[in-house]
């Protein structure tokens, strides 16, 4: 009985009733939340935590146990694309915890859905690297989530950017001035 990750989708501002029900009944679950920081004058200000993805929350369950899913309270239903709950690959999930553990002021914008292209993250400024780091730039790093049919975008200050160790993946790499 093979699991996959798949998107359940939630009524609205009820993804963490979601999330702590599926923890309850045992139901292995990830609820990305990202962190913004505000700034005021010269203080900085650290926000609540928020949900990543509005009315969304995975859940790594077998086919067969999609019914069960039904029956949270809260739970509209499971994504789908073409005509089958939607699974998002295990490298995407691990990707979205890493990047919402190593980057604030994460914000999210609607790419074009192809589900069968690789998970890369798109930076762009001097610095190119094959394979899934592709550049690196001072302002901001994207990631993409194709099977989400999201790319992640957080804003880095380039003090940040610039003199220290990024890993993603199986890939280390440090950025020097």
């Amino acid at each position: 009985m093979q699991k996959n990750w798949y998107i359940i989708y939630t009524k609205e501002k009820c993804e963490k009733k979601v999330a702590t029900t599926f923890t309850k009944r045992k139901i292995e679950n990830f609820f990305p939340l990202k962190s913004n920081q505000h700034t005021q004058s010269i203080r900085k200000r650290k926000l609540q935590p928020e949900p990543l993805f509005d009315c969304y929350v995975f859940a790594n369950i077998a086919e067969s146990e999609i019914g069960r899913i039904r029956e949270v309270d809260g739970v509209v239903n499971l994504v789908y694309w073409r005509g089958r709950p939607a699974v998002v690959r295990e490298e995407e999930i691990e990707a979205i915890k890493e990047f919402t553990s190593d980057h604030q002021n994460i914000k999210l914008e609607r790419t074009e859905v192809n589900p069968n292209e690789a998970l890369r993250m798109i930076d762009g400024s001097r610095y190119s690297i094959d394979g899934n780091i592709l550049s690196i730039k001072t302002s901001a790093i994207k990631m993409n989530l194709p099977s989400l049919g999201f790319t992640m975008i957080a804003e880095v200050s380039s003090e940040n950017a610039l003199n220290q160790e990024v890993s993603f993946g199986n890939k280390e790499l440090l950025f020097q001035s």
